[in-house]
């Protein structure tokens, strides 16, 4: 929920899978949040990063592999 200012006030704020796009709950300890950080031209890191968030049905079905690979070409972060 949002206030007057456009300011986000919730105090929980749910992630969901970037592959899949379901909620991810509380309880699933097998889910993970990688962080991709951003390079310029020389390899070095700019301070920018791209967050990807796999659930654990995604890691417990052995994709989160080829799930990250294909969201980080998607975004211009891999290149195959």
């Amino acid at each position: 929920m949002n206030n007057d200012q456009g300011v986000l006030v919730d105090l929980f704020v749910p992630r969901k899978c970037s592959a899949t796009n379901r909620l991810i709950s509380a309880k699933d300890h097998a889910a993970i949040q990688i962080n991709i950080g951003g390079v310029d031209q020389s390899g070095l890191y700019d301070g920018t990063y791209k967050t990807y968030v796999i659930s654990g049905k995604v890691r417990a079905c052995a994709e989160s592999d080829d799930t990250l690979n294909r969201l980080a070409t998607r975004d211009g972060e891999l290149k195959n």
